[in-house]
């Protein structure tokens, strides 16, 4: 099991992609894992004959742990097999056999070439459609029916290729249904998912330790809109969001205030010379990933627009790679788009701190003596203390709201 990212300790195999047997090439996919971030194939760094699965799909191993063996058809591979926990392992076919004609859904898998889409949708058993956990998942994240979706997996199972095809043909969107549907028993339970156990062991690990303290502060975002307004009128593909005007004023800020773009290591305070920022993406069904921009102060707002919706997609569809979402220096988290007014974010470890970004909301406010209507948002700074102390993140606030009252200062 692959280490995917620095707080992976175990990971899930969702399928394999080749089969007992099976010739394997070097750099080949072999099986598709579950990490605490991201669903990813994971490629055989040999060549040989796949002689044994030693992990199946649905089980979850620690970081490490062997999930099978590769090598040459006749080699002897019953010490490993049994120091691993596994069944003696099978021989691999000398010749090659026809795969059947047509076999249920319960049957061995069949050869490796993939079957022909049945001319009918994925065959239901129990009630319930056959496909793979992953293509449920992205299913359900672009709206898809399964049920009008063919099936080229093993006796007829919708797999990930199929879903991804049906996407590029259109196929009929689900139509809305009731979240809670009334059924005979009072509850369901759900195995936690990797990324919601790493969530649940990070949130204490920052809870816990780590100092938290909140500072807010009210901005006026009125010449933040008129920047947002006239780029879209200049450039209408380019779809300027106020949260990217945000992540570029929190990167010229923290180019003023280095000690906010810190960390606490134990035994030292850790300053970074580069801006990495990590944006917080709520992702369907449940969890939380932060990618990164990177040496975001460097880059123009253009630049940042692009890259933060680029990144922003793939961590909804968890097709992220890990240097992709490792390695902030600071992050920002908005639920402002939900119409949320003011939260605390809780701080991202190994993050000195963590800026949560409110609604922009339209409202009177008193300007020279007179009731005029402005556009003001809240946003809240959470500080670990032991890096960060009052005074320094007030600081940091003030240069904030002054950039972004004042975006110009963003091109100085």
């Amino acid at each position: 099991m692959p280490k995917g990212s620095d707080t992976m300790t175990e990971g899930k195999v969702l399928k394999w992609l080749k089969n007992e047997g099976e010739q394997v090439a070097s750099g080949d996919a072999l099986v598709e894992i579950e990490t605490d971030k991201v669903d990813m194939e994971v490629e055989s760094m040999a060549g040989g004959v796949l002689r044994k699965v030693l992990v199946q799909a649905g089980e979850t191993v620690p970081v490490g742990q062997m999930l099978a063996i590769i090598g040459k058809a006749d080699e002897d591979i019953s010490s490993l097999v049994s120091a691993n926990g596994g069944a003696p392992a099978a021989k691999a076919p000398t010749t090659k056999k026809e795969a059947p004609a047509a076999q249920p859904a319960a049957a061995a898998p069949p050869a490796a070439a993939p079957a022909p889409k049945p001319a009918k949708p994925a065959p239901v058993a129990g009630g319930r459609i056959l496909a793979s956990p992953l293509a449920r998942r992205i299913a359900r994240e672009s709206g898809l029916d399964l049920a009008a979706i063919q099936g080229s997996g093993p006796g007829g199972r919708i797999i990930r290729r199929d879903v991804e095809s049906a996407m590029t043909e259109g196929a009929p969107m689900r139509a809305p249904v009731p979240q809670l549907v009334p059924t005979g028993t009072e509850y369901r339970d759900e195995p936690l998912s990797q990324m919601r156990k790493t969530i649940a062991a990070r949130l204490t690990q920052s809870l816990g330790p780590v100092p938290h303290f909140y500072l807010t502060i009210e901005v006026d975002m009125k010449k933040a809109k008129e920047l947002r307004e006239s780029a879209t009128k200049l450039n209408p593909d380019l779809k300027l969001t106020y949260n990217d005007i945000i992540v570029k004023a929190c990167a010229v800020a923290l180019t003023q205030h280095p000690d906010t773009n810190a960390s606490y290591t134990g035994d030292a305070i850790r300053y970074y010379n580069r801006v990495h920022l990590s944006i917080a993406v709520a992702i369907e069904g449940g969890g939380l990933i932060t990618p990164v921009v990177r040496d975001c102060n460097r880059k123009t707002l253009q630049q940042i627009s692009a890259e933060s919706k680029d990144l922003i997609a793939r961590a909804r569809t968890r097709k992220l790679m890990p240097e992709e979402y490792t390695g902030g220096t600071f992050s920002v988290s908005n639920l402002g788009m939900m119409g949320i007014e003011e939260f605390s974010a809780v701080i991202n470890p190994p993050e000195g701190a963590i800026l949560a970004i409110g609604a922009v909301a339209e409202k009177p406010v008193v300007e020279n003596g007179q009731i005029t209507i402005g556009y003001r948002c809240k946003m809240t700074l959470s500080c670990d203390h032991r890096v960060v102390d009052g005074a320094t993140g007030a600081r940091f606030l003030q240069t904030l709201k002054q950039i972004l009252e004042n975006p110009i200062l963003m091109a100085l």
